[in-house]
This record gives C-alpha cells, structure tokens and sequence, in this order.
C-alpha cells in the first residue's frame, strides 16, 4: 500500500503494523481491588498473539498509583503531589513484576520505560527516548510504558496516560493507538444516566462536537472521555488511528485490529505520511542550510529518497540533531527541509563522504542518512 494513500476507518486499523495499547487503572485493578492478574494474562495473551503476526505492540500501561493506593490501605486517590509519588513507588514494582510474569509465558522480553514531559519536550531527550524504544522494538521487546509519577510535579506532568500513549504514537510514528477502558467506548449520552445512549462507532479525531458528548474520570485515573478524544486529536497528528473500547471483552485487541466493529473508532484527515509531510512542510523555524549538489537535488525530487551525506556540498548554521533544517541547490534554491540526524559540526566531518564512512570519521553513526525520507519534505 502507498504510503500516502488514505485508509478509512476499520480498514486503516486492520493493516496496522505498529500499535500502542494504552491500560487503564479502572480495568488493570480491578476497580481498585489491586492489580487484576488474571486480566493482565489476557491482555498479555492478546499482545503476544499479535506480535506472533508480525505486529509491533507498544504498552502504555497505568496502574502504579493504583495500585500503591491499594497496598498502601489507601481508600481514596490523594491530592497530594508526594503522596501521589509515595503510592507510584510502591505500586510499579508490583505493576512490572506482573507483566513482566505473563511475557515471560510467551518467551517475550519487557522493558519498563518512565517518562516525563521533560523527557518529550526536550529536543535531545525525545531523540534519546525515540531511539531506545525503537531499537525495543526491532529487539522485539515489548516496551511497557508510564508516566513516572515517583519523580514527576505537577508541572511537568502529562495530565493522564491516555495523552502519553498518544505522544508516544507520534513519537514511535504508530499506525493506530488503541484505548482499552471499561466502557464500551464514546456514547452520545451517559450510559449511566440515559439508556437510550447509544455507542459512537466511528467519526473524526478532530471533530468538535465530540467534546460535547464526553464525560469526566473515575474514581482511580485522572482521565475520562474527554482525555480519551483529546489523545485522538494528538495521535491524528501523524496519521494514527485510535480506538476506544472495552478491556473487558474477551480477545478485544485482536478482534479490533482484525476490523472487527468494537467500540469506537476515531480517525486522521490524513494518512500517516500524509500528516507528517504536512507538519514538516508547516514547520517555519530552520536551524540551519545543506548545500546540495546536482545529483541529490535529483534524486531528492524524482525518488523520494533519503538525503545521503555524499550528496552535500556544504552544512552552516546552528543546529543540533533533530533540528529542521533547509536544503537547497548550489543557487541557493530550496529543494526540502527535513529533519538532520547530525548536528554542524559531525555533519561538516562527513559531507561529501560515503555512508559506510561514517562511523570512521567520527566514532559512530547515528543513521547512514543525514536525513531520513520519512523525515524529509521536498517544497
């Protein structure tokens, strides 16, 4: 399938390759009666199934403040930022000793990964987190990941689970974010006061009127549906699909991404590579300029390749890995932009010379590319 052609709907969930599975703590503790293993198995045989498929499975997992509370004799969810980190220190190591228990089953190694806003917001850090999580994934590990509430303020802290699995859709440049609740999934009404309330099954991460129906969080986690729409909206951003459904009924992941109709469905205006050529192509800000010679100035524009560092004449400016910078002709024509893999000075120690060069020259390579095609818009 091309890259850049849209898929609607079920279909789009159907041929996802990469997935973030986002947990509740509603669902993982059972409604607060600590961590649900037996449920917590299911979900493991669900994700294993699918990683037998060839399909990559990120886990977004809440739960550790629950927990905590939970061991702790806690009955209510404190206000109180250290105690908050008090029930987070307790309750994840319970939380990881679980799944790591139930992988283990299906020979599946886990890596427990804790983020922090910072740890997003923070050019080098998301670069530093991008890169370790996917080499978990080509390892075929399965990273499990949350908020880590232990060290995290209310400053820097994300808000819920349900926005970090969408950041880390965008992050990892997912095919679809999956929100496993204990509801069914968006209705037009509140189910639990109007029986005539029926489910939403489809509609568009960015619709307003969505807002309008969602309601607000439970007793344990600090999200709702309103959460829920918002990290569609945010997965929307690079393409992804997100679904909302019910943890509770049996094979639920596997029925979803095999387009069975479960739950609801939220979908992108655009397909992945669509979206994120489209936030490329928006970025205004450049930090730096690579003078392109001829070749790769055709190559660039008749193949939609990678940019090559043979295929640079000259680097200036500020920038640092990850930063947006312009390509242009040896006129000074804009060819693209993209985003570099080396900042100046590395990219000035290997312009004009052969990828497998590059490691020589400066120690390591960061990728054999200056700039990904993934990460490269031609203008």
């Amino acid at each position: 399938m091309d890259s850049d052609e849209q898929v609607m709907g079920r279909e789009a969930l159907k041929g996802a390759r990469r997935v973030v599975v986002k947990i509740g703590s509603a669902l993982l503790t059972n409604d607060g009666r600590d961590l649900d293993e037996a449920a917590i198995g299911g979900w493991v045989d669900q994700i294993a199934t699918l990683h037998r498929r060839g399909i990559e499975v990120v886990l977004v997992s809440s739960g550790a403040v629950a927990a905590g509370m939970v061991r702790l004799g806690w009955q209510a969810r404190p206000s109180a930022v250290h105690e908050l980190q008090a029930a987070a220190a307790v309750g994840q190591n319970g939380l990881t000793e679980c799944y790591e228990g139930h992988f283990a089953r299906h020979d599946l190694l886990t890596a427990q990964v804790l983020l922090t806003h910072d740890d997003l917001s923070n050019r080098k850090r998301y670069l530093n987190a991008r890169s370790a999580l996917r080499t978990l994934v080509d390892l075929r590990v399965v990273p499990v990941i949350n908020e880590n509430d232990t060290v995290v303020t209310d400053e820097i802290r994300f808000g819920d689970n349900d926005t970090l699995g969408a950041l880390v859709a965008n992050l990892l440049q997912a095919d679809a974010l999956v929100i496993l609740t204990d509801q069914e999934g968006l209705f037009d009404a509140d189910p639990r006061l109007n029986p005539e309330a029926r489910l939403i099954a489809e509609g568009r991460a960015d619709d307003p009127a969505l807002a309008a129906v969602a309601g607000g969080g439970g007793a344990l986690g600090r999200g709702g549906m309103t959460t829920k729409i918002r990290a569609a909206s945010l997965a929307a951003r690079s393409g992804a699909v997100t679904a909302i459904a019910s943890g509770r009924q049996s094979d639920v992941l596997v029925r979803l991404v095999d387009g069975e109709r479960l739950g609801t469905l939220l979908r992108p205006d655009q397909a992945p590579m669509a979206a994120r050529k489209r936030w490329l192509a928006g970025q205004l800000q450049v930090r730096g300029t690579l003078t392109l010679d001829a070749g790769a100035v055709k190559v660039l524009r008749e193949s939609g390749s990678s940019l090559l560092p043979v295929g640079v004449r000259a680097a200036a400016g500020q920038f640092r890995r990850g930063d947006m910078v312009l390509c242009v002709d040896e006129q000074g024509e804009r060819v693209a932009k993209g985003l570099v893999n080396y900042g100046l000075d590395d990219a000035q120690r290997i312009i004009g010379q052969p990828s497998h060069q590059i490691e020589a020259i400066l120690g390591f390579m960061e990728a054999p590319e200056l700039i990904h095609r993934d990460n490269l818009v031609v203008l």
